[in-house]
This record gives structure tokens, sequence and C-alpha cells, in this order.
């Protein structure tokens, strides 16, 4: 299945989670797009766990080969699987841009990194899935130091995540640890994603 890009609004009505993690998808209609949306009847087990997965996948902006690729990689690690698969996708280099704050969206990100604006330990990367180690140095390009979206995006931010660290004068920043599973997203189940996959086998 190939990577979705139509409104995402309409996906976070649909799984009633905001994808975008700021809660304004759901604010004026908090039900199922279509004429039948509010008319949501009762999820079976299998539904609640596809459902969760949906969830996830939507909001790192993955498909569905390379989130299922992760799971399976994040499974071989030590320690809680659920937890492993979510810090590796949360050391995607698209994803690390957006917790610094150079972008207002992942989906702003993937597009900021896959234009080349970016340098990871001084060297041009513009792969969105590079998997970022503690430590490394992101920062934007000479060429793009001016670019209004960055600027813009770091004006807009409210909050920095603790495991990650930003000079916002420099426009550089890093992930300086791997993040506490209570600093991720509480609304996000992961063990359900971990019974869906063991389900299909």
């Amino acid at each position: 299945m190939a990577r979705y890009t139509g409104p995402q609004w309409k996906i976070s009505r649909r799984l009633g989670f905001s994808i975008l993690e700021n809660g304004k998808e759901l604010n004026r209609r908090a039900y199922a797009p279509g004429q039948h949306g509010q008319k949501r009847k009762k999820q079976t087990e299998y539904g609640l766990q596809l459902a969760e997965k949906q969830k996830v996948r939507h909001m790192y902006g993955v498909n569905e080969k390379q989130f299922h690729n992760t799971f399976n990689q994040a499974g071989k690690m030590e320690g809680i699987h659920g937890y492993n698969f979510l810090c590796l996708l949360e050391r995607r280099l698209d994803n690390v841009v957006y917790r610094l704050g150079f972008a207002s969206t992942r989906r702003q990100a993937r597009q900021l990194v896959n234009h080349g604006h970016f340098l990871v330990n001084g060297v041009k990367t513009d792969i969105p899935s590079y998997r970022v180690n503690i430590g490394d140095v992101i920062e934007v390009r000479e060429k793009s130091l001016n670019l209004a979206v960055i600027k813009e995006a770091l004006e807009n931010k409210v909050v920095t995540p603790a495991f990650v660290e930003v000079d916002t004068n420099k426009l550089t920043g890093k992930l300086t640890r791997l993040p506490e599973r209570s600093e991720l997203n509480s609304e996000i189940n992961e063990s359900l994603i971990v019974e869906y996959y063991n389900r299909l086998g």
C-alpha cells in the first residue's frame, strides 16, 4: 500500500485520534466523516487492534511495508517490543526534525528532508527514514538558513521534548537520549499493535 497523501483531518476523525497531536482535527467534529459517521458500531477486538496500528502509522507518516519492517526490527531488540517499536519510529530523521521544531508537522518535515535542507553530522541527508543515533548533530544547510517555513515553525513551536536539544540561533539540534514512554503520546496503546501482528503470524 502506498503512503497516504490525502487529508489528515479526515483520517483523524475516522480514527477518533489526533494524528497531528494537537487535537485541532477533532475540535469541531469529533466523529467519523460521512453521513453515518455519528452512528459508529462497537468495534471488535481485531478492529481495535487494526485502528491502533493505523493511528501510529498515519501519525508517523509511514507506509505499510516500512511500518511492518520497523516492527520486526523492534522484535529483535532487547526489552519491550512495543516500546522499542515506538523508539525506532521516533528516531526517523523526519520525526527528529519535527521534534526539534524545524517543521510544524511530520509531513512538512518529510518534505523538507526530501528536498535536502538538512545535514546529519555534516553530511547532506535526504532520506526521511534515516535512523538518527543518539548524539548525531542535525543542522539546517547553509543555503536553507533563511527558509521562511523553518523560521515560522520555530516561532510557533510551543514545547521542545526533553530528549532533544536545539540551538535556535545556529539552527542545529541533536537527539540526546531515547524518549521515555511517559514522554510519548499517552493515547497510543502499542500492545494492541503487537497483538495485531502476532495475530497475523
